[in-house]
């Protein structure tokens, strides 16, 4: 998934109500908090959490700004067809939260 595609998957927030936008991070802010260094991009994001678990692909990604903390909230499906919920702190690149979808 190339870099502009990942923006436009994150920015599909734009089609919720704007009360349960809160703490999502918009397009705009996106970029120049990468281009600040404030958060890692989001191929190295991507390549720590797709490290977590061989051979998955990402399926949804988001960037949230959570009590002060921007976390890069990812959505994958391993080659076993499993689906993971991964929340790494988008800044340091700390996984914050690793565990099966069972939605």
């Amino acid at each position: 998934m190339n870099t502009f595609s990942k923006l436009l998957l994150v920015s599909g927030f734009l089609a919720i109500p704007a009360a349960a936008l809160a703490s999502d991070v918009t397009p705009g802010e996106i970029e120049k908090l990468r281009a600040a260094g404030t958060i890692k991009s989001f191929d190295v994001l991507d390549g720590i959490a797709t490290g977590l678990h061989a051979g998955s692909t990402v399926k949804d990604a988001d960037l949230d700004l959570e009590k002060g903390r921007y976390v890069y909230q990812v959505e994958l499906r391993d080659a076993q067809g499993v689906e993971h919920e991964i929340d790494i702190d988008a800044s340091t690149g700390e996984v914050l939260t690793n565990r099966v979808d069972n939605d």
